[in-house]
């Protein structure tokens, strides 16, 4: 729950950003993101800007702060003052400033060249504008005169832009505008039409068939390589980034060429990623995106990733979450280039903790968690930060030998306790835990944090391409302070947006919580987005690959993914690979008083919408008895204009089999419970009617058709986004799961496997589930067929 502080902070931000000439709107969208408020604020104050600006500064500086390059944050304070003093004054001087202070990095900046590259100086008039203007409108006069007003007037202003890069875009466009209201006058009833879509005709048959030639279309999201924005390994001597240290030193992190030509003869120049989870849990598929652009970059370099255990918290690790997840990263199609353990370098880590403090680098303290925490968050130093190198020498061995109690002792990093990152108060290298290690035995007492390990083993591992979420960018100068503390070989590190799914939580936290209380049914409950979850919902690792694909590999954070689209993924997949069947869930029964009761007529069913008549494969015998069922809400006693389905006196069509039309109602005693239906069958099939109903037939008089349990399942929460509820396990949906424990199903699906997928027609797509036993088959319902995702655009 926000406090009364957190309140005011926000309205004081608020404040500021109205003062610089943002729109309410834009500065309470900017509120909402943390990260950006962040940097625009301290943009801002480096402007001078604290007691406002114009609104054309202001939006420009607005600009500086949500696409500066992090690689050039020494040069921005030099960019600012040029817009603040109009040097700089448009968005495409902005635009170019950036690029060219993106490629110049943390080296020197050539003033010269900087203020040549954005057009400072240029004074581009009115009437220059209106030369240019004149000149396209000219050029391009027939074609205006033909189109009017659909007129592609973008591409019109491009050519200005080539004539005129540092003119003001408004001032084209207005002048733009007038050019076309002087050439065409008001616009006519003609131009309001919208254009009539031409009746594609059809070719002339011909005998011999011509291959089609395909026509050249945009590339869809899902086809675009994702990994090109990614450096080569020979280009890691380049600033990885600027660590700024409270006494006003920048420590600027690269591997020196030595470094790295040793780098490149380990790896022969090849790309090393890795996928490191920490066995606490089972994957979700976020860990799919982690996946996806760690294993995926690997693969499309011809290089490898290692899957590596974090396995440095004892307490919390089990055989079982190491054993599924290795099994997990088979499943989505992933073939690790080697499997280790962080635990496997516990030596080496040990090591290189005790040259980093013969380096003066580290401490042993002695501080409790919540002393730590106190001076942590009050920025003082502990009280044993100076002492000697050779006591905490001793004291880390004293530690690693057992003869510190659990809790009495830490070896921290001696970063910066001033620094404005909080990932460089000193952070913990080392603890004691008397618990044994489920990987490495009982052979160590202390084990090493996260902070400390992960980047050591990077560097042992020669990792080209260290990629991780966007919450670990504040860990970035912690990660290449330790690095270069020791001396040793720099990864190339890189954040991306976490994946984040509406009606869903992803901690493991969260979910550890759902399954240990039994909210859910363990951690492959289909309602999870657990892998293990989707998986035995139905899902295959291809879609969700191509889900994750899709969406891109991004640094916009918050974004909550629609979990629609990852549905539509799914259906587009079953859609080709799930054979259809007819499954009633809810049976009314039908009987078709005009057939005989011993008499059944086998009728074709197709497996495919496409199934070609010459092609017997893709067809399967349904069996039409007198006795059928169909849904019980595919019948009402009152027929209207909108309802297809059955009512006393009306038709409809039984899929694949003729037309029955209602004769009687068979009522309880109640006089309102259905019975059973009584109908007559057109065994001509002249008549027509629109309904079409699935069903399933008796197999033979008065044996019921074969009983399967279906599970229907929805959003696990009824919010898009539950993790912000403080009471976010009281959002859960009452209904995700509807257990219907006599369906009837067609007798042809008794040889179903488990995993095996259909398309129920008229219902959805269903997997078989490992609950399923040989008495009776239990169907685990994928997503149903209705996709609302594909509707509103992908």
């Amino acid at each position: 729950m926000p406090t009364k502080d957190d309140n005011s902070d926000k309205e004081k931000c608020l404040d500021l950003f109205l003062k610089i000439g943002l729109d309410e709107r834009t500065a309470k969208n900017t509120i909402a993101n943390n990260k950006v408020t962040n940097n625009l604020t301290s943009v801002i104050h480096e402007a001078g800007v604290t007691d406002g600006c114009s609104r054309t500064v202001g939006n420009l500086i607005y600009t500086v702060a949500t696409k500066y390059p992090g690689n050039a944050l020494s040069h921005r304070p030099t960019l600012l003052q040029y817009v603040v003093s109009s040097k700089v004054k448009t968005t495409a001087q902005l635009d170019a400033a950036l690029a060219f202070l993106a490629t110049t990095g943390s080296e020197n900046l050539d003033l010269n060249k900087f203020e040549e590259a954005c057009g400072v100086g240029i004074e581009v008039s009115t009437e220059d504008i209106e030369h240019a203007v004149n000149a396209v409108f000219e050029e391009n006069k027939a074609s205006i005169l033909e189109l009017r007003y659909r007129t592609n007037v973008g591409e019109l202003l491009g050519h200005v832009r080539k004539t005129l890069p540092w003119a003001d875009a408004k001032a084209v466009k207005q002048l733009a505008d007038a050019k076309l209201y002087e050439l065409l006058g008001d616009k006519t009833a003609a131009d309001n039409e919208k254009p009539s879509k031409k009746k594609k005709e059809k070719p002339a048959k011909v005998e011999d068939k011509a291959a089609p030639v395909a026509t050249p279309e945009k590339a869809p999201e899902e086809d675009l390589n994702p990994f090109l924005i990614f450096p080569n390994p020979e280009e890691n001597m380049k600033v990885h980034t600027e660590v700024p240290f409270s006494d006003g030193t920048i420590l600027r992190c690269s591997n020196t060429k030595a470094l790295l030509d040793k780098h490149l003869k380990a790896t022969g120049g090849k790309v090393l990623s890795r996928f490191p989870p920490e066995p606490n849990g089972y994957l979700h598929i976020g860990h799919a995106k982690a996946m996806f652009i760690d294993f995926g970059l690997a693969k499309d370099r011809d290089g490898g990733c290692y899957l590596r255990y974090d396995d440095t918290n004892p307490e919390a690790e089990k055989k079982e979450y190491i054993d599924h997840i290795e099994e997990i990263v088979q499943w989505m199609g992933w073939k690790p280039f080697k499997i280790t353990y962080t635990s496997d370098y516990f030596q080496e880590l040990y090591e290189l903790a005790v040259e980093l403090i013969r380096r003066g680098c580290a401490y042993v303290d002695h501080q409790t968690p919540d002393e730590i925490k106190e001076y942590r968050e009050k920025k003082l130093n502990s009280p044993w930060r100076d002492r000697p190198v050779s006591e905490s020498l001793k004291l880390f061995e004293d530690m690693r030998r057992g003869v510190i109690e659990e809790g009495k002792a830490t070896l921290r990093m001696k970063q910066d306790m001033q620094s404005d990152n909080y990932n460089m108060y000193d952070l913990i290298a080392y603890r004691i835990k008397f618990t044994p290690h489920p990987h490495a035995g009982d052979k160590w007492c202390i084990y090493p944090s996260y902070d400390y390990a992960h980047c050591i083993v990077d560097s042992l591992e020669n990792i080209t391409h260290s990629l991780c979420t966007l919450e670990f960018e504040t860990r970035r100068a912690s990660y290449y302070w330790l690095l270069h503390a020791l001396g040793i070989y720099q990864p190339y590190v890189w954040e991306y947006s976490r994946l984040n799914i509406s009606n869903a939580v992803m901690s493991k936290r969260k979910l550890n919580r759902l399954v240990t209380e039994k909210w859910v049914d363990g951690w492959d409950d289909p309602r999870l987005m657990t892998l293990a979850g989707l998986r035995r919902r139905g899902m295959t690792s291809t879609a969700i690959n191509s889900f994750v694909r899709g969406i891109g590999i991004t640094r916009s954070d918050g974004t909550l993914i629609s979990v629609a689209r990852l549905e539509y993924h799914v259906r587009e997949e079953l859609n080709k690979t799930a054979p259809r069947t007819m499954v009633v869930l809810d049976p009314l029964k039908v009987v078709i008083t005009n057939l005989e009761a011993n008499s059944a007529i086998e009728v074709d069913a197709k497996k495919w919408p496409d199934a070609q008549a010459d092609d017997p494969s893709a067809f399967y015998k349904v069996p039409f008895s007198n006795v059928v069922y169909i849904e019980r809400t595919d019948f009402r006693m009152q027929d209207s204009k909108d309802y297809y389905g059955l009512a006393p006196g009306k038709s409809v069509i039984l899929r694949y089999a003729f037309p029955i039309k209602c004769t009687e109602v068979i009522l309880a005693d109640d006089n309102e419970t259905i019975l059973e239906i009584r109908a007559e069958y057109d065994p001509s099939k002249k008549t027509k009617p629109k309904g079409v109903l699935h069903w399933v037939a008796q197999p033979s008089p008065e044996v019921d058709p074969f009983k399967v349990e279906v599970r229907l399942f929805e959003r696990l929460f009824l919010s898009e986004n539950p993790a912000e509820l403080d009471n976010w396990l009281g959002d859960l949906n009452p209904h995700s799961k509807v257990v219907i424990p006599n369906a009837f199903g067609l007798s042809s699906l008794r040889d179903a496997k488990l995993g095996d997928s259909f398309q129920f027609e008229r219902l959805g797509y269903f997997v078989v589930d490992q609950d399923s036993t040989p008495e009776k088959l239990v169907f685990n319902r994928t997503v149903t067929l209705k996709d609302s995702y594909s509707k509103s655009g992908k």
